[in-house]
């Protein structure tokens, strides 16, 4: 039978959660360091602060009807190692990711993502 004789296939949303830690500094090349210090406190601190983040990455679609998977779970983990583990846990955002070099970002995370990464949508949704 084809897939136009049954319909469309099934459907289902598949969810992964993985948490990093990751320092910044909260500084502004636009203001001076009186006014960095003034605006952000103790997250201006030359040495930088971290955080804990977790990030949930849903991918969405027709369930393979042989596999019985919308993605497979191990290609998953591979890509979230590989987009967000490891540019961004243990590392310092300002010196170590390019990406975040030239960024003011506030104590989110959600809110730090000025510019969207490489691979992610606006939403912060991915088509892997």
């Amino acid at each position: 039978m084809s897939a136009a004789a049954s319909g469309p296939g099934r459907r289902a949303r598949v969810s992964r959660l993985v948490s990093f830690s990751a320092t910044h500094r909260l500084h502004s090349k636009s203001l001076s360091n009186e006014e960095n210090l003034k605006l952000f406190g103790k997250c201006n601190n030359p040495n930088g602060h971290g955080h804990n983040y977790k990030v949930v990455v849903t991918v969405h679609g027709e369930i393979d009807p042989v596999t019985g998977m919308v993605m497979n779970l191990t290609d998953l983990k591979e890509y979230m190692e590989e987009a967000i583990m490891k540019p961004l846990d243990h590392k310092n955002l300002d010196l170590d990711v390019p990406y975040f070099a030239d960024v003011v970002r506030n104590s989110g995370l959600s809110h730090g993502l000025c510019k969207t990464p490489p691979g992610l949508d606006q939403s912060g949704q991915t088509d892997i």
